[in-house]
């Protein structure tokens, strides 16, 4: 459990919430099994609920994992969605492949390989949503590269955003995950002071960051 709700709490709601069936519950099966971080039981049910209301036609998102989330947003949304997906680590991107391939998703989704920070600047085009969920204390870098593709009514969703609790209070900071926590809070205050966004802070899963974007970005508090 998280520092986040109360373990109580937190466990109604996931015993609540139905199962995944087939390919998304066996990636998530792997996933705890092999420790691979994908996004919490509830985080997921939340994504569905926003993909189906926002109906993004194209996604970018930044860290790919095993494909468990693109296959998410692919399943939800259907043939006619593009994703796209960066990821560095070589293991998660051969077992994302075999996923997305097993999933039939292959004309779908697109895996960027290598490090986000040398490769968004090369991705054209424009986005309903994008997805934030890859190193934590990189998560301003990821914005600024990120944020003009995103489309004026389109979301900026950021996961693990609390990380176990330590960004909301100091008691949970664990030493060496200082400097990272500091980087987050920091991201926190600039995308709630944007005047160009309207944004959530949701405590569910590890956190996750709702944005909206109204305008373009402007450099009144950005």
């Amino acid at each position: 459990m998280s520092n986040i709700v109360n373990d109580l709490v937190e466990g109604y709601i996931r015993n609540t919430l139905q199962d995944k069936s087939g390919l998304l519950r066996d990636l998530e099966v792997y996933a705890e099994e092999n420790n691979v971080p994908i996004v919490h039981k509830e985080v997921s049910d939340l994504l569905k609920v926003l993909l189906k209301v926002q109906k993004p036609k194209r996604i970018l998102e930044v860290g790919c994992a095993i494909g468990y989330s693109s296959i998410l947003f692919a399943s939800t949304l259907g043939e006619d969605v593009e994703i796209i997906t960066v990821e560095r680590n070589e293991k998660m991107i051969e077992k994302a492949k075999e996923n997305i391939k097993l999933a039939g998703f292959e004309k779908n989704i697109t895996i960027l390989e290598g490090d986000a920070e040398e490769l968004l600047n090369g991705v054209s085009g424009e986005f309903d949503m994008i997805f934030l969920d890859a190193a934590k204390g990189q998560y301003q870098l990821f914005y600024d590269m990120v944020i003009d593709k995103l489309k004026i009514d389109g979301l900026l969703i950021s996961d693990n955003i609390l990380y176990k609790g330590m960004v909301a209070h100091d008691d949970f900071v664990i030493r060496r995950k200082k400097t990272i926590v500091k980087r987050m809070r920091n991201y926190l205050d600039y995308i709630c002071k944007c005047d160009y966004l309207d944004t959530s802070l949701i405590p569910i899963g590890d956190g996750v960051a709702l944005s909206y974007k109204k305008e373009e970005r402007g450099d009144i508090n950005a």
